[in-house]
């Protein structure tokens, strides 16, 4: 799909990973929507982008605003073509700690966000995308989802992330053969340790431990490297029903 004049759904697109990869797109004609609770730095980068987006205050778990984001992204650009989901949280917690046993609410709470709410979006945002006119490939959509290495190699006190992010990946290809019919290709994008504003607000002897564990190039990812594989996945039409990990070759330690 050529990324030029299409509309673009980034959730958590207000910061981090979401933002680099909202101002990326943009960058090649891409239209975005920006999906997230921030409605200050939301409405910052739709300035920012000049008449190229629109800012949505959105709820990731609630059905209701996410339907209102949706229908405000289509009154605005007409359709949406590619929707990218990076809105998550990063809660930790071990299954038995000092005070006892994790609180249920708390696991519950990151399973929500990070993997309902993702399957929230993309399902309403599949609906929609299936009624665009398919291209010569017959293509409507592109899907992106952000797992993470946690999902395959979680350290202590990931229980509730890791499990959140196996699920994004674990449905990523029944969802991609669930849309083959409607021409929506869906992969998922699984990061290692991000130069985003949290981790840059990390010491040294949080971070260096970190970057020791990266294989080549030693550093964290940049988050325009996150954007690129997001672009990249939208052109290639062959990317489908699968997993990216984007790491350097981690492989995170217990602890």
């Amino acid at each position: 799909m050529n990324i030029k004049n299409k509309t673009v759904i980034v959730t958590g697109g207000a910061s981090g990973l979401g933002l680099a990869t909202c101002r990326y797109l943009a960058d090649l004609g891409a239209k975005i929507a920006v999906f997230d609770l921030n409605e200050e730095a939301g409405q910052a980068l739709v300035d920012e982008l000049n008449g190229a987006a629109i800012f949505a205050k959105v709820n990731v778990t609630d059905e209701s605003s996410v339907a209102a984001g949706i229908d405000k992204a289509v009154n605005a650009f007409g359709a949406i073509h590619v929707c990218i989901n990076c809105a998550g949280i990063v809660a930790g917690g071990k299954t038995v700690g000092r005070e006892g046993a994790l609180a249920l609410d708390k696991f519950s709470q990151v399973i929500n966000i990070n993997l309902i709410g993702t399957f929230n979006v993309l399902r309403l945002v599949a609906e929609q995308m299936a009624t665009n006119e398919a291209d010569e490939g017959g293509e409507r959509g592109v899907i992106i989802n952000t797992a993470s290495v946690a999902a395959f190699d979680g350290q202590m006190g990931q229980a509730a992330y890791s499990a959140s992010k196996a699920g994004i990946v674990g449905m990523t290809l029944p969802i991609a053969r669930d849309l083959a019919r409607q021409g929506v290709r869906v992969m998922a994008i699984a990061p290692g340790i991000f130069d985003t504003p949290m981790m840059q607000g990390m010491t040294d002897e949080v971070r260096d431990p970190l970057i020791a564990m990266v294989q080549h190039p030693k550093r964290f990812g940049d988050p325009q490297e996150y954007a690129g594989l997001c672009g990249h996945i939208v052109e290639n039409k062959y990317l489908n029903g699968d997993v990216i990990r984007l790491d350097g070759g981690i492989r995170m330690e217990p602890r």
